[in-house]
């Protein structure tokens, strides 16, 4: 390889590097505003569980059907972070 034609491909190759290096960063800060709002949704649904503990009837019912939604939200927001740190 000319010295030319090497100089071409390392400044390439340090294009990839500085696009990768930024694509990491960005999915890193993404992943983190995702746990943070995964971690919030995490304590609203503990809040819940100790609730329907104490309650019965209908209430116990809603407070267990609003604590499903909360924990199917958590895990899509599992998934997303596991897919943005695996891309």
């Amino acid at each position: 390889m000319k010295h030319d034609e090497f100089d071409k491909f390392l400044d390439k190759l340090k294009q990839q590097r500085d696009e990768l290096n930024l694509k990491m960063h960005l999915a890193k800060a993404e992943a983190h505003d995702e746990w943070g709002i995964a971690e919030q949704k995490w304590e609203r649904l503990k809040g819940k569980s100790g609730l329907l503990a104490n309650e019965a009837g209908e209430s116990a019912k809603e407070i267990g059907e609003a604590a499903k939604l909360v924990a199917e939200e958590i895990k899509h927001r599992y998934d997303r972070i596991w897919k943005i740190l695996t891309k």
